[in-house]
């Protein structure tokens, strides 16, 4: 039986026919495209339909994979498939799994926008409104959205074509050395307009930051207001405080590069000394700590979000050990954000890239391209990449700013 797709999208720049292709082959079924429009530019949406010929079984699992990719399907203007959650944390086999895409459900004869959009969610009905949950967080008897019909993906106000958007420069693609300097203006520019009216900046950073001797420019930009939250790990905030207690970072002057006679102990000095003031907010209080990065934080109530791992010395008593609390405070904080700036820390990157929708602007800074190009692999496709040293990144920027 042969079952009729449009495809919006940049079917070309993102090889959408190949994957089409893929799909259909998978599952022993062949394709037909009846017809294409290119856009004129290369930012233009292209449009084209496709005929799909697939045993009736494989259809839901090919419409679900060309969902996922942005296409749309004339017939999903219909009641979709609702089964309850057999108990806790469990769902029917079928249960339609969430792009990080703006997602809408055909519920009471109208459109409805899910609500909390990201990735590798389920759809809950509830009432009137439409919920991305994570499977952990489905309670038994949930309404659990199944299979694909009446679900579709749609473009949000920044991803239609003709809209006018000052990230311009947002293609998808990492950038080389050469162009850092451009993007770093470019990407200033945005971030000004976003304080300008009160938006959200969120940075997402690891302990390299204090390693290349970016600490100073990014304090100077806390001051400025241009870091709204702050996500990390055990080692920003323990080797930015060893920093600022004895001048090391893990035993090295980094002023003058050399090792520290009795330096390596420096870190473990600085977790004993935040655990003798009870947290860090209570160091900066009792003048234990008073000056680097979680300093500032403190000072201009920035808030800040340690996600502990099972390599941490110490902990620091604020960093959150219990892996789902972690999550949950990383995701409250990119939800309403405008912009994440992602500084050399893949896991966190990737991790908080699975937390967020894809219509929030995301820039990722590394030195190893890899890390830039497996986060945009991994579904944050809305991702620009810059590949260099993230201490001269960020100095850059804190000029520019």
């Amino acid at each position: 039986m042969e079952h009729i797709i449009e495809v919006h999208g940049h079917i070309i720049r993102d090889d959408v026919l190949k994957k089409i292709d893929a799909s259909t082959e998978q599952y022993n079924g062949r394709y037909r495209v009846l017809q294409l429009h290119i856009g004129e530019q290369l930012d233009d949406l292209s449009v084209a339909r496709v005929a799909l010929n697939v045993a009736e079984d494989k259809l839901e699992l090919i419409l679900n994979e060309l969902i996922n990719m942005g296409c749309t399907i004339p017939t999903q203007a219909q009641t979709p498939t609702v089964k309850p959650a057999e108990k806790d944390k469990t769902v029917a086999d079928d249960f339609y799994s969430t792009t990080n895409h703006a997602t809408e459900v055909y519920l009471n004869g109208k459109w409805t926008r899910a609500l909390h959009q990201r990735m590798d969610a389920c759809l809950v009905i509830k009432g009137d409104e439409v919920h991305c949950v994570k499977l952990r967080d489905i309670k038994k008897g949930d309404a659990v959205i199944c299979g694909s019909a009446g679900v579709r993906i749609v473009n949000t106000p920044q991803e239609e074509p003709g809209a006018d958007n000052d990230f311009a420069f947002m293609n998808n693609e990492v950038s080389s050395e050469r162009r850092v300097e451009v993007i770093v203006k470019k990407l200033a520019e945005e971030m000004r307009d976003i304080h300008a009216r009160n938006g959200k900046i969120v940075f997402v950073a690891g302990p390299v930051v204090i390693h290349t001797g970016g600490q100073e420019a990014f304090q100077k930009m806390i001051r400025k207001g241009y870091v709204n939250a702050l996500l990390s790990g055990n080692a920003l905030a323990v080797h930015d405080i060893e920093r600022a207690l004895f001048g090391t970072s893990l035993g090295v002057n980094l002023d003058t590069g050399s090792v520290v006679r009795g330096g390596h102990k420096n870190h473990m000095r600085a977790i004993n000394s935040i655990n003798r003031s009870g947290s860090i907010a209570e160091a900066v209080k009792d003048g234990t700590l008073t000056s680097g990065i979680m300093y500032e934080c403190v000072s201009h109530d920035v808030p800040f979000v340690l996600a502990g791992s099972i390599r941490d010395d110490g902990p620091l008593p604020d960093t959150l050990m219990d892996l789902i609390e972690a999550q949950a405070q990383y995701a409250n904080q990119v939800h309403d954000a405008d912009m994440v700036i992602m500084l050399s820390t893949m896991l966190h990157a990737i991790g908080t890239g699975n937390m967020m929708p894809s219509w929030i602007k995301t820039v990722c800074v590394d030195i190893n391209p890899a890390v830039v190009t497996k986060l945009m692999d991994r579904g944050s496709s809305q991702t620009v990449g810059v590949v260099t040293d993230v201490g001269l990144f960020l100095t850059m920027l804190e000029q520019q700013l």
